[in-house]
C-alpha cells in the first residue's frame, strides 16, 4: 500500500498543539511532504522559542505517521523562522546563548564522539567539489585517521554514486541511523534515504532540517575527522551549516578560470565572516595531459588558484588533473585513491590530505594498506 500527503495529514489530525488544542493538520505549520516508498519526510515550522515545547509534538507525529499501513521510515523535522522577541525575552534568551567564539560568533555544539569537522565547498557546481571530498576523505583514512563523510549536497546528493553504494541506512534506535561504509569510511548522504531519481524540491528549511539531522542523528561512533561535502555557493544552508556546525577548516575547490575564482572568492569570504579558518584552496582540472603524446594542455588556463590563494593569503593546496582514469572511477564507484593507489593521480589526492592533516594539527597512527579485491 502507498501512503499519500493526505494519509499524512489525516494521522497528524490526532496530534495536538499544546497551548491552543488545534491539531497539527490544521495548523498550516505541515512544510513539503516527500514520500518516497515507504520512506516519509516533513518538517513543522516553529517560532525559535517554541523548541523545547514542540519536541514532544515532533515525536508525536513522527509516531502518528509511523503507524500508518506501508511506512517504514518517519524523519520529521523543527524548522523555526525566528520572530522579533520582546526585551525581556532577548535578555533570556542572551543569558542562554553559548559563549561566543572568535569573532563574536557563538560557539557551536559538536557532534559527540567526532573530533574535528571539516567543509569541502566551492562558489559554483561542476569544479569537481565531491570527487575531491570523496577521494580526500579516503586519503586521510590512509593516513591513519578515522573518517567519515557527510554529502550536505541536498539537491545533488553524489557519495551514493562515488562510493557505489547500494542500500538504505539501519535504523539504530529511534531516529538515529547507522551510517553506510564504504573503504573504512563511514558515509551519510540524502542519496540513501530517497530514490536516486526522486527531485529535492524542497525549500531553505527542509535542506538545513535535513542536513542537520543527518549530521547529529547518525551513530557515526568514535572519529578524527568528518569531511563534509557542502553543497556549492553560498547560500542559506551553507552559511547555517558554518554557524551551527563546528567547524575545523573549509577546503575550497576552484578550477583555474577566472569565472570559477571569482565564485571561489566568495567561498572564501563567507567562512571569514563566520570565523571558519581556511585550510586552503586546491587547483582542480588544473591541466590535462594526453594519454597518446604526452602534451600538457591547459584546457581552464593553469595557476589562478595558487595566484588567486597568494593574493588573498590561504594556503595552496595542490593541483589535480583533469584526467580520464578520476572520472571514469568516480563514475565507477572506486574512488582512484582506494582503486589505484600507486597512480599519480592518486598521489595528487595524498599530498592533499597530508597538508589538510597538517593543518588540523595531529599525527596518527599507521594505517594499513587498502587493498581493492
Amino acid at each position: 500500500m502507498t501512503v499519500s500527503r493526505a494519509d499524512v495529514l489525516r494521522a497528524l489530525e490526532l496530534v495536538k498543539l499544546p497551548a491552543s488544542g488545534q491539531s497539527l493538520a490544521a495548523s498550516g505549520r505541515i512544510g513539503d511532504v516527500l514520500i518516497d516508498g515507504g520512506k516519509v519526510i516533513f518538517s513543522i515550522g516553529i517560532d525559535a522559542t517554541e523548541a523545547n515545547a514542540m519536541e514532544p509534538v515532533r515525536r508525536a507525529a513522527e509516531s502518528a505517521v509511523s503507524g500508518l499501513p506501508g511506512v517504514t521510515q518517519v524523519l520529521v523535522g523543527l524548522t523555526a523562522d525566528k520572530a522579533p522577541a520582546s526585551a525581556g525575552m532577548q535578555a533570556r534568551q542572551q543569558a542562554q546563548r553559548p559563549s561566543p567564539g572568535p569573532g563574536g560568533v557563538p560557539k557551536p555544539t559538536g557532534v559527540p564522539g567526532v573530533k574535528q569537522i571539516i567543509a569541502v565547498a566551492s562558489g559554483k557546481g561542476g569544479v569537481g567539489k565531491s570527487t575531491t571530498a570523496a577521494n580526500l576523505a579516503v586519503a586521510l583514512s590512509g593516513l591513519g585517521l578515522k573518517v567519515g563523510v557527510l554529502d550536505a549536497d541536498i539537491y545533488g546528493p553524489s557519495m551514493p554514486k562515488i562510493f557505489g553504494i547500494k542500500g538504505k541506512p539501519q535504523v539504530v534506535s529511534g531516529r538515529t541511523l547507522a551510517p553506510m561504509e564504504a573503504y573504512g569510511l563511514k558515509i551519510m548522504s540524502i542519496g540513501f534515504l530517497v530514490d536516486e531519481e526522486t527531485p529535492m524540491i524542497w525549500r531553505g528549511p527542509m535542506v538545513i532540517s535535513a542536513i542537520t539531522q543527518m549530521l547529529r542523528e547518525v551513530a557515526w561512533g568514535e572519529l578524527d575527522v568528518i569531511v563534509v561535502d557542502m553543497p556549492p555557493g553560498t547560500g542559506d544552508a551553507q552559511l547555517t551549516m558554518a554557524q551551527q556546525v563546528p567547524l575545523a577548516g573549509a577546503v575550497i575547490v576552484s578550477t583555474p578560470q577566472d569565472l570559477a575564482l571569482l565564485d571561489a572568492r566568495r567561498g572564501v569570504a563567507m567562512f571569514r565572516k563566520v570565523a571558519v579558518p581556511i585550510l586552503g584552496l586546491v587547483e582542480n582540472m588544473s591541466y590535462f595531459i594526453c594519454p597518446e603524446c604526452g602534451h600538457q594542455s591547459d584546457i581552464f588556463a593553469h595557476g589562478g588558484a595558487r595566484h588567486e590563494a597568494e593574493r588573498l593569503q590561504v594556503p595552496f593546496l595542490g593541483e589535480i588533473p583533469l584526467a580520464m582514469p578520476i572520472r571514469e572511477t568516480s563514475d565507477g564507484g572506486r574512488p582512484i585513491v582506494a582503486s589505484d593507489p600507486q597512480s599519480q593521480h592518486a598521489k595528487a589526492y595524498v599530498a592533499l590530505a597530508r597538508q589538510v592533516q597538517a593543518s588540523l594539527g595531529g599525527a596518527t597512527r599507521a594505517a594499513p594498506r587498502i587493498v581493492i579485491e
